[in-house]
């Protein structure tokens, strides 16, 4: 298993996560229903919506997965956080940096991962909008630029820019 880099930069990109005062927040219905949509329109038994902390992800929003957070250095959204565009690892027990990973090797048992960063207007990259499942598949071109555009729904709201009713 190869665990996601931690470029230099890695400071400044938290202080931008930790800026949105949202970590360790109780579950919201605006971030809930994304994950719920993603979840259903791409047929995906996981989705999330992850902030990559020092030392762990966490989950502002989930569907499929009981856990709350997981340690960042098994994460594949540490790794996708570093890429401007989507992450894609089609069969991770295929993939080097992840064949071995506890989370491919044991429950969740990831086989498809696709990531879209959650960037911030500043440049920094705070987690990623995620689907996960477990068998192998491919996203067509169609589908990344749906997830794309659930991305950028997501950062309008960590932003505040999607205010409404909850």
């Amino acid at each position: 298993m190869t665990p996601a880099p931690i470029p230099a930069n890695d400071a400044e990109r938290l202080r931008a996560l930790h800026a949105l005062l949202i970590l360790d927040t109780p579950p919201e219905q605006r971030f809930d229903r994304i994950v719920e949509f993603a979840a259903d329109e791409f047929d995906m038994p996981i989705a999330l919506i992850s902030l990559v902390d020092e030392q762990r992800q966490w989950f502002k929003a989930r569907v499929g997965l009981p856990a709350c957070e997981t340690p960042r250095d098994v994460s594949f959204c540490g790794h996708a956080i570093w890429h401007r565009e989507l992450f894609e690892v089609g069969d991770a027990t295929l993939d080097p940096r992840f064949a071995d990973n506890p989370l491919v090797t044991g429950p969740p048992f990831i086989r498809f991962y696709i990531g879209a960063p959650l960037t911030l207007p500043g440049g920094a990259t705070v987690g990623t909008l995620c689907l996960i499942d477990t068998r192998p598949r491919q996203f067509e071109m169609l589908d990344r630029r749906i997830l794309a555009a659930l991305r950028d729904l997501v950062v309008a709201e960590l932003l505040g820019v999607g205010e409404g009713p909850r």
